[in-house]
């Protein structure tokens, strides 16, 4: 079971790392720097969420935790473990279309909503990490 015991950290790469799907009560970080945003992060075994300057960027349910978390502007990716299987929210630019890859495998292309939210689920079979990619068409 690999959690992020200091729910949230950068790592060696610059890219982040958040989430400890392990806590049975809620835990939250705020005003984290990392490249010059300000992010948050409330994690426990029931909900994941990460805000950067106050605006979404993921979700999941039930909880998470994410490994190597990059987000350019037309793309988002991060491996991500769990107990079990979990419905990933993130935040992207809103009525936009995406394609969806998880462990290199196309899941289909979906669009954004007028948030900007994108949802979809990833099998997490004994907490064995899914490596998420999001690309903008």
């Amino acid at each position: 079971m690999a959690v992020v015991k200091e729910l949230i950290r950068t790592e060696g790469n610059g890219s982040i790392s958040f989430g400890d799907y392990g806590l049975d009560t809620k835990s939250k970080l705020s005003d984290f720097d990392h490249q010059g945003d300000m992010y948050k992060v409330k994690t426990f075994k029931e909900i994941t969420k990460l805000e950067r300057n106050g605006v979404f960027v993921y979700e999941s349910v039930p909880g998470t935790a994410v490994f190597g978390l990059e987000q350019t502007d037309g793309s988002m990716c991060f491996s991500v473990e769990g107990q079990g299987d979990a419905q990933i929210t993130v935040g992207l630019e809103e009525n936009m279309d995406y394609e969806i890859f998880i462990d290199g495998e196309s899941t289909g292309k979906m669009r954004t909503n007028l948030g900007g939210k994108l949802s979809f689920s990833v099998e997490l079979a004994n907490e064995a990490a899914a490596q998420v990619k999001i690309v903008k068409l």
